[in-house]
């Protein structure tokens, strides 16, 4: 027989293998070990609320029963696309895959562009911003496949629960190559030494299904017709026919400005900005799992989570990496962006997250002449100022934090993680006031609730930007096409209707399925 058992144990029992767990199961249920034939861990969650740091686990035990399967997963069978239905994807990012993936699903082909380069050729590029202080605008952080999720600590836990399927979208992870640990922690991640094998997965399934990929390859134009857009326009002169999918990430400036051009609707969207904020990981450990010795033997890199308001607007932590490293994310020269991000193991000696402000529209009346673009610009003038605080190179500004709190010079700076270097600044000068300010209570406020968080011993580094998408293209709610044109799917996180992998994932797939319905393959 197969049971589920679920238990509030200690990290030694949930961490410590089968063995230890059969062990617990048996003297718990009061049955003999060998009678234990398979267990699998079905969720895990910690909750270090209390000084005693428990996990709660939720087990499958087969009792008395050899199982002919263990596996959480049944995997997707994708089949080769026949027919001449095609939809065209712009942006090989989390949102385009998925949609491609779930368009094969449909029996229609998915032909994507991605105008930076593919997964593996990205890294020479990558590492060119940090060692030459070259940025190509068209294959960085932000660009190229897999987008900016490519490069990151590939965080999967996600709020948004309601839009569609978040264990799908986990499975089909897993599938192409993730580990089994995404279907079981509460927080899952798969860190950015793996996520680049998984996406060059994806897409040789999108190949393998009679799907295409054009790489270095910029979509330039649309074609549009009577409000209909019938097809778009390559960089190379090149012309394709069929619905258009936009899935370019949050950071394509360039198509935002062709979207205005042709006067097709968008909307300024509310940001948040600030820096990112770094402190050995050691001590976030020792605070967030109530002890000087830190996380133990058993216990992963600890998370951490902050959130209040000041003068009536959100302060926040964004993206927090624990065991990770800080890298330059600009999308073109003259910029200086950072972004955060974590290897699978979590295993480097810092914690960083972005400290960021909320802003919106209506704060910034000085952009108003920028119409639907003015976030974007707002953004950008504080990336421009950035790269210029730092002699027009990627070694960013910092300030240790308590000297950014208390308007100090920073005289020296602990070693960081940092790819490109750090030197100091006085940020607390330079940043807009009405980020910096918040900046400071928010730190003042985070250092009460945490002891020690508030600490010299951390820095902070200058400018995060990049939170989520500065615009929104408005569409119809059930048919996901533009409201204003047809045949045009503003999709995932640079549309504005995503905040992460997982549900910027999701979007792709319920665009797709938007798209079959047109094609009259599946009902509205």
């Amino acid at each position: 027989m197969v049971n589920e058992y679920n238990y509030r144990v200690l990290p030694e029992i949930a961490y410590g293998g089968d063995d230890v767990l059969c062990g617990f199961v048996a003297q718990n249920e009061r049955i003999s070990v060998s009678r234990i034939k398979a267990i699998k861990i079905v969720k895990r969650s910690i909750d270090a609320r209390q000084r005693q740091v428990m996990v709660n686990v939720s087990l499958r035990v087969w009792i008395d029963e050899i199982p002919s399967s263990t596996s959480l997963v049944e995997p997707i069978d994708y089949k080769p696309v026949t027919g001449d239905k095609v939809a065209l994807v712009v942006g090989a990012v989390p949102a385009g895959l998925f949609c491609a993936l779930r368009l094969i699903e449909y029996g229609i082909k998915p032909i994507v562009f991605e105008r930076g380069k593919n997964v593996v050729e990205r890294r020479k590029d990558l590492a060119r911003i940090s060692r030459e202080n070259v940025v190509d605008p068209n294959s960085n952080y932000c660009f190229g496949e897999g987008g900016a999720g490519a490069y990151s600590d590939g965080k999967l836990y996600t709020r948004s629960k309601k839009r569609g399927s978040v264990d799908r979208i986990l499975k089909i992870f897993y599938q192409h190559g993730a580990a089994e640990d995404i279907l079981i922690d509460a927080h899952p991640h798969i860190g950015t030494d793996r996520l680049p094998v998984i996406i060059e997965n994806i897409r040789n399934t999108i190949l393998r299904c009679g799907g295409e990929v054009h790489f270095e390859t910029r979509v330039t134009a649309l074609e549009i017709e009577n409000n209909v857009v019938t097809g778009l326009y390559t960089e190379q002169g090149d012309k394709y026919s069929g619905p258009v999918v936009l899935a370019t990430g949050h950071s394509a400036r360039d198509v935002f400005e062709m979207l205005k051009a042709r006067d097709i609707e968008m909307q300024p969207k509310g940001i948040a900005v600030g820096v990112r904020l770094e402190h050995p990981q050691h001590l976030i450990d020792c605070i967030q799992y109530h002890n000087k010795n830190g996380r133990g033997k058993y216990l992963p890199a600890a998370e951490y989570n902050f959130v209040t308001q000041v003068d009536g607007r959100g302060v926040y932590s964004f993206c927090m990496c624990p065991g990770g490293f800080i890298v330059p994310a600009a999308s073109s020269p003259g910029q200086l962006v950072v972004n955060g991000m974590s290897p699978s193991n979590r295993g480097t000696r810092w914690a960083n997250s972005g400290m960021v402000v909320e802003v919106r529209p209506e704060d910034l009346p000085q952009y108003d002449r920028y119409g639907s673009l003015k976030m974007m610009y707002f953004q950008l003038d504080m990336e421009t100022e950035c790269f210029k605080q730092a002699g027009n190179t990627q070694n960013a500004g910092a300030q240790r934090m308590i000297d950014f709190v208390e308007g100090k010079d920073s005289t020296s700076l602990p070693k960081s993680s940092y790819v490109a270097g750090v030197h100091p600044s006085r940020l607390d000068r330079w940043l807009p006031d009405f980020v910096g300010n918040r900046l400071r209570r928010g730190f003042v406020e985070f250092g009460k609730r945490a002891k020690g968080f508030l600490t010299n011993d951390a820095i902070i580094i200058g400018v995060e930007t990049r939170t989520s998408s500065p615009v929104r293209i408005p569409r119809d709610k059930e048919l996901y096409c533009h409201i204003a044109v047809a045949e045009l799917y503003p999709c995932g996180e640079g549309a504005g209707y995503a905040g992460g992998i997982v549900s910027a994932a999701i979007d792709g797939e319920n665009v797709a399925q938007a798209i079959a319905a047109r094609y009259g393959l599946v009902e509205d």
